[in-house]
């Protein structure tokens, strides 16, 4: 009730006496039906238990029909008076019609021409489902055997998806087919045995009898050999024979079949702003310059007596600054994560219920993967929150950077706003469910600078991994648009990392290729971490003495991800509402 309270306290001031939310209501309630059909893996984890054993239809007539279903949706949105509506209501409309808008635009450039990149795609689903559906009856094993029966069609569907989008010009790079496609026949090639999409079959409660698990397992792994393997060899031979002919040359989104006005609407649905490219990077070279100055300061503190060069050279190679082991590198992760979890209480009024747990980044996806990332839990299934550290390449993985990772990843980032989020009353489902980039990646961002002021880094070696970090997402606002907007080589792309940050070698090579794959996705952190600061910044200078980060960390994150504009007109009401107090 106390959250639900603190929402409803930002917007009543907004209401008007007789308002009537009750067409808004529909709308919303009918939108909720439409994305839970559309998307089973969705649908599953709001507990359809139907939507287990299915996959997501991303065919033409699927996109023809949700292109149907969003208009109608836009046209009924437009039709209500937001001056009629309760002020929850009003950011209820402002949203849906937010992402309504966004989704057709997708649509509209045939997106699904594109279905994977060098950090994920279709060819992952399964491997990221195997990790994230619980087992617990027979009917969850039954469900996952139907799921397996349906990869064949799923993966068809989709690599019919990048013919098409070989046909008309709208590929990947050489350099992001050739990544994908080394991993591909890796999946092709994995024993039987090893498959993580077996795992979860061999995960089922020992309540159920040893021969129906059994009976199960065996049927999964005939699929798997005779249904899925084929579809992945399939997909093997597509991107050798077809698809890596006719992939694209240059590297920049910008050389796509309309790329131009492609890449400047990617910019502004991942940053949630109207920036232009040219804008982005320019805050990007300002902020390279800022946090340099920084990291001189942190290294003089530290006592090093070099150049930069040689301390990043000296972080990048003594042995005191790598874990041992595997499970000496999630220990120090776990530890980590529990310092933290002792200071939440004095910087957040509200705390999620969900717990999340420190997990090692699936084998079978390692290699190519980032350093760290979160992995959604879910209430409603009973599946904690996943704070995944990379344990590959323990050389490359620097213990400096590691507090700045899990601030990010775990707590106060990551799991605590999106299980917050999950959590929240009086906020509709799509909303918080809602993917905004630059919400949820500028709030971990934030909360590695926050770690500072909770006192999480204990020396000058990690305080300067956390501005290392910041330094990364610096140069991604100058990399993304160099390689995108400004037609860079990836030499030129790389200088930024490499002559400013302390990332390792390997590091920096999974970064580059994820920009180049997955176009203005990395713009998203640095440009919502800079607007989460500066409306700290102006709640501070107006409230004064009155103001209270507890409290403004639950304006900021109890009504679930916000565009930035949005969550800039809730952190003003919240001012005035503290004012008020």
């Amino acid at each position: 009730m106390r959250r639900a309270l603190a929402v409803l306290a930002l917007t009543l001031a907004a209401t008007p006496a007789l308002a009537d939310d009750t067409a808004l209501n529909k709308v919303v309630a009918d939108y909720e039906a439409f994305r839970l059909a559309d998307d089973p893996i969705e649908a599953a984890g709001q507990g359809d238990r139907a939507a287990l054993s299915k996959l997501p239809d991303g065919s033409p007539k699927a996109d023809a029909a949700r292109t149907v279903a969003l208009k109608g949706f836009k046209t009924r949105l437009a039709g209500i008076d937001p001056a009629e509506l309760s002020g929850e209501a009003r950011i209820n409309r402002e949203f849906l019609t937010w992402l309504v808008e966004r989704r057709l635009t997708s649509l509209s450039f045939d997106e699904a021409r594109m279905p994977f990149n060098s950090d994920g795609g279709f060819h992952w689903t399964m491997s990221y489902l195997a990790s994230s559906t619980p087992m617990r009856s027979l009917a969850d094993g039954q469900a996952w055997l139907d799921r397996l029966n349906a990869v064949p069609g799923y993966y068809a569907v989709e690599i019919e998806n990048a013919r098409r989008g070989a046909r008309t010009g709208f590929t990947q790079p050489v350099s992001t087919t050739e990544k994908v496609l080394a991993f591909a026949k890796g999946q092709a090639a994995t024993p039987l045995d090893a498959d993580p999409m077996l795992a979860p079959l061999k995960s089922l409660p020992a309540s159920i009898p040893r021969t129906e698990r059994d009976a199960l397992l065996a049927a999964a792994t005939i699929v798997v050999r005779d249904k899925v393997r084929p579809a992945q060899a399939g997909f093997v031979t597509f991107l050798e024979k077809e698809y890596l002919p006719k992939s694209r040359k240059a590297l920049g989104a910008r050389t796509l079949p309309d790329g131009e006005r492609y890449y400047a609407w990617l910019v502004q649905d991942h940053t949630t702003t109207k920036q232009t490219p040219d804008q982005i990077h320019q805050n990007g070279l300002a902020e390279v310059a800022r946090i340099r100055k920084e990291m001189d300061g942190v290294i003089a503190e530290a006592g090093f007596k070099g150049t930069f060069p040689e301390f990043q050279a000296f972080l990048r190679t003594d042995p005191q600054f790598y874990a041992t082991s595997r499970l000496d590198l999630l220990e120090k992760a776990s530890e980590i994560s529990k310092r933290i979890d002792d200071q939440l209480p004095a910087w957040f009024a509200t705390l999620p219920r969900l717990t999340y747990g420190v997990r090692p980044v699936p084998a079978d996806i390692e290699a190519n993967y980032t350093t760290g990332r979160y992995f959604t839990g879910n209430p409603k299934l009973g599946i904690a929150g996943g704070y995944m550290v990379n344990t590959a390449s323990l050389d490359q993985r620097g213990l400096y950077e590691l507090p700045a990772l899990t601030l990010h990843e775990a707590v106060p980032g990551h799991h605590l706003q999106i299980a917050l989020g999950q959590e929240a009353e009086g906020v509709p489902t799509f909303r918080r469910e809602a993917g905004v980039t630059a919400f949820t990646e500028g709030w971990g961002l934030y909360s590695e600078k926050l770690g500072g002021e909770m006192g999480i880094y204990r020396n000058a070696y990690e305080r300067f991994g956390r501005l290392s970090y910041e330094m990364w997402r610096a140069c991604r606002l100058v990399a993304d648009t160099g390689l995108h907007w400004k037609g860079w080589t990836l030499d030129e792309a790389r200088k930024c990392f490499a002559e400013n940050s302390a990332l390792s070698p390997l590091n920096i090579e999974v970064e580059l290729a994820r920009y180049v794959s997955w176009p203005a996705q990395a713009l998203a952190y640095k440009t919502g971490e800079m607007k989460i600061v500066s409306l700290r910044e102006k709640a501070k200078t107006d409230l004064g003495d009155r103001f209270d980060i507890r409290r403004f960390h639950d304006a900021v994150l109890l009504a679930g991800p916000l565009p930035l504009d949005m969550l800039e007109r809730r952190i003003d009401a919240w001012v005035a509402a503290e004012k008020a107090r």
